[in-house]
């Protein structure tokens, strides 16, 4: 008899591809004319990054440049989550943004749900900060891979160990 198929859900990101986009648009913004004076700085640690700049129209055009950088290095926008602009000494515009990694326990539950429902015969395990979907038939994991596509969640979700 074969082995069953099998795939990992997961959500990550690729922090040196991020540091890189980083550093091209401090490098783009710093030689733009637009920009010229202007307070541009963008700094990363661990998962967090804030954006610094003179005003909330400046911040949003510097992470425009940003996302534009991230989109052309495969990271997933929509795993970074900014918080409310806070303005801080010397009229200066700040906002900081969390970088999620993995998939937390309540868009797990989430995706365990919706292939449940979907009456497929596969099973899904949540293993961590990932999710592993088993089935005897890769039919089967395929059309759970285009479910998973058109659920509507926070975080980008990406398919590894197809076996």
């Amino acid at each position: 008899m074969a082995k069953d198929a099998s795939f990992d859900v997961v959500s990550e990101m690729n922090m040196e591809e991020v540091k890189n986009a980083i550093q091209m648009t401090t490098k783009e913004l710093k030689n733009r004319f637009d920009f010229k004076g202007s307070t541009v700085e963008i700094t990363f640690e661990k998962n967090k990054m804030t954006v610094i700049g003179d005003d909330d129209f400046k911040v949003e055009q510097i992470k425009d440049v940003l996302f534009g950088k991230l989109v052309k290095r495969g990271v997933p926008i929509k795993n970074i989550h900014f918080g409310e602009t806070q303005h801080a000494l010397g009229a200066k515009a700040r906002q900081t943004a969390d970088l999620i990694s993995g998939i937390d326990r309540e868009n797990s539950k989430k995706i365990t749900t919706a292939i449940k429902n979907a009456k497929i015969k596969v099973k899904a395990q949540i293993q961590e900060d990932q999710i592993r979907v088993t089935g005897k038939s890769r039919d089967d994991l395929q059309e759970v891979i285009q479910l998973l596509r058109k659920l509507d969640l926070p975080i980008e979700l990406q398919f590894t160990n197809y076996r």
